[in-house]
């Protein structure tokens, strides 16, 4: 029997009040891949992210490592080991970066491994550890960008869930901080749900792509299928 994919959306419809934003999605993210999803704005892409973490009024079917997630809270997604990075960073600018990283451990308790992931983060940032007792709001919108992801990882998660990380950065930084996400999905096996409004970026880091269109899947496959789609190339990519 083929193993179960750790993220399995099926018929997936989302509301803000009254308001249908998602329209029957369906899409798998296998373990160790990261799994893009694209579209212009207003398409539903931070939609399917919310709702993978029980943030906004959703039917259907949401699985996570074989655990149906609907009606379930925020809380217990997390502690299923999905770790979100939101658009607009969502750190907590009157904490320092250190405090902020703790923060994202705040569900473990093997303060051996947590100090050593924390250290991790350093490395893997160093400009963190250069401002690790900075107030986190007088940060660089790279910098936050970073501790987002720091403090996300800090859970130790299953599934990241990044949210435009590319989003307001210069493409120095945007560039560092795609090769380390790179990185941590090739040496860590940490699986990643990518939506990207730089179609360019997403599929030069993903495995596999859904492109949304007003709420619904209009294309799936590999990311190298979805970069030779003319109907991609000349909408999303300029070529």
């Amino acid at each position: 029997m083929a193993e179960a994919a750790l993220l399995e959306v099926r018929d997936l419809d989302a509301f803000y009040g009254p308001t249908q934003v998602l329209h029957g999605v369906g899409f798998r993210l296998e373990r160790g891949r990261i799994t893009a999803i694209l579209g212009a704005n207003g398409a539903g892409k931070t939609t399917t992210l919310r709702a993978i973490c029980r943030m906004v009024r959703a039917s259907g079917s949401i699985r996570v490592d074989g655990q149906d997630v609907l009606g379930r809270s925020t809380e217990d997604v997390v502690r299923l080991g999905v770790a979100h990075v939101p658009d607009g960073r969502g750190t907590f600018g009157a904490l320092s970066v250190e405090e902020n990283l703790r923060l994202g451990a705040h569900v473990r308790h093997d303060k051996a491994a947590v100090a050593a992931d924390l250290q991790r983060a350093y490395e893997r940032f160093p400009r963190l550890a250069e401002r690790r007792r900075q107030q986190a709001g007088t940060l660089s919108g790279g910098e936050q960008q970073m501790l987002a992801i720091s403090r996300a990882l800090m859970l130790r998660p299953k599934l990241l869930l990044l949210d435009e990380p590319s989003f307001g950065l210069a493409p120095k930084i945007v560039a560092e901080i795609f090769r380390i996400l790179r990185t941590i999905n090739e040496a860590e096996q940490v699986s990643m749900l990518l939506v990207e409004q730089n179609a360019r970026l997403a599929l030069d880091l993903a495995h596999d792509a859904y492109l949304l269109e007003t709420g619904r899947v209009q294309l799936a496959g590999s990311s190298a299928a979805l970069q030779a789609d003319e109907a991609v190339r000349k909408a999303y990519l300029g070529i």
